[in-house]
């Protein structure tokens, strides 16, 4: 399990990812953060991390800041009873990461492939994301190109929810 964002940014480099990094006080809400990537023209994004109502199934939800997520609507897309969001546990245990810095990234500590990726289907027409390496106190920007091949070579199949409006 990768642990830290120096083991994650050494991933990332071992692997010939490219990005850009800044670094910036710890940050909790995408408030916070938007005041730190001013000028980046890059889909800043919320991450969920949900779970159905007996904890078996886990959804890593992605949709941008300026969002709200109608969880019984995406209930009905991803074809499960009830969602709720997953304890910090297993948040820990499945992707290495903890509240305030979830992150698609931690997809890559995902190795069982026990978490969904599900993203809103209008951010996947930006050309760049802003994701935390595995930490809330920096960000990275990704090209939509490098976040594929991120998910792709982490195994992870991106599925999209439309958000309903």
């Amino acid at each position: 399990m990768i642990t830290t964002q120096q083991e994650f940014l050494k991933y990332l480099n071992t692997n010939g990812f490219l990005y850009q990094q800044t670094e910036h006080p710890a940050v909790f809400t995408c408030e916070e953060a938007d005041l730190h990537h001013a000028g980046i023209m890059a889909v800043s994004t919320k991450n969920l991390f949900l779970c159905d109502k007996k904890g078996r199934r886990f959804f890593l939800v992605v949709t941008s800041c300026e969002k709200t997520v109608n969880l019984e609507n995406l209930s009905t897309q991803l074809g499960v009873a009830h969602l709720r969001f997953s304890s910090e546990e297993n948040l820990l245990r499945l992707l290495g990461l903890t509240r305030g810095s979830v992150t698609m990234m931690g997809l890559a500590n995902d190795v069982e492939h026990q978490v969904e990726l599900w993203m809103d289907s209008d951010i996947w027409l930006g050309e760049r994301f802003l994701c935390h390496p595995l930490v809330n106190t920096a960000t990275l920007v990704l090209e939509k190109a490098e976040l594929k091949r991120f998910l792709d070579f982490t195994g992870h199949t991106l599925h999209f929810f439309e958000d309903g409006k």
